[in-house]
């Protein structure tokens, strides 16, 4: 059987290939197996393939589901459009490669019963006190898995909803591509029709998991290296949709 592998961050660098068709003996495999087919014919990537997270035609699996021919795989590290189609409960979801317009998405996230908006929004830090990261940085090279990635941030908003029923509108926007210092990269805004019906936790609670659960990386460059930054929330069989 064929099944298409796609590879992210240091994987991608690692195997210098973002995909390949992975050619089974079998007609249906496992997760893990796949994984040792890889190691084997790339044995660079066997401690970061170890300890990657996969998916199978965009959701999440595990080491022990099946895989079939013509099924899509990827693999990636822990993580580090948008939708009208109810007016009074309006959602945004998208990847850009350009900056963030902050009053664009509020306007699309309210209601004439709007009274209330909470707004995260992150920016490219030039210096960093953290362990794992290059002090300074001069630019961050977002990537994603794209089809996964929105609809996991789908599945953010629904688990948004919820918890917090008097939240109306919610955008949930992560730029890719390489940033300079300054720049904007991801937003999280939430509605309501007054402050305390839950929008500042639900936006608090949208930029968290997104970090977990939206397969979205970034590379640090700077002028003393480069790094992916990879994250080390792994996902629960409850994380999957509709779980």
């Amino acid at each position: 059987m064929q099944v298409r592998v796609l590879f992210f961050a240091t994987l991608r660098d690692l195997v210098g290939a973002r995909q390949l068709t992975v050619e089974m003996t079998a007609t249906s495999s496992t997760v893990a197996q796949l994984r040792q087919t890889l190691i084997a014919t790339y044995p660079a990537i066997k401690d970061n393939l170890g300890i990657a997270l996969a998916a199978v035609n965009e959701e999440y699996a595990f080491d022990k589901d099946t895989i079939r021919d013509g099924d899509e795989v990827a693999f990636f590290p822990p993580v580090s459009g948008g939708s009208l189609e109810n007016p009074e409960r309006p959602e945004v979801f998208r990847l850009p490669d350009q900056a963030i317009n902050h009053d664009e998405i509020i306007a699309a996230i309210s209601t004439p019963r709007t009274g209330a908006a909470c707004l995260f929004t992150g920016l490219v830090r030039g210096q960093t006190e953290r362990d794992g990261h290059i002090p300074r940085t001069e630019s961050l090279e977002y990537e994603a898995y794209r089809p996964m990635a929105l609809a996991k941030m789908k599945q953010v908003a629904q688990e948004i909803r919820g918890q917090w029923q008097k939240v109306e509108g919610i955008a949930i926007v992560q730029r890719i591509g390489k940033l300079q210092v300054g720049d904007n990269t991801v937003l999280i805004a939430c509605s309501a029709p007054h402050r305390d019906d839950g929008c500042f936790e639900a936006a608090r609670y949208g930029i968290d998991r997104l970090k977990e659960i939206v397969p979205v990386w970034k590379k640090e460059i700077g002028s003393d290296g480069q790094a992916w930054v990879e994250g080390s929330y792994r996902p629960k069989v409850e994380d999957q949709a509709g779980s």
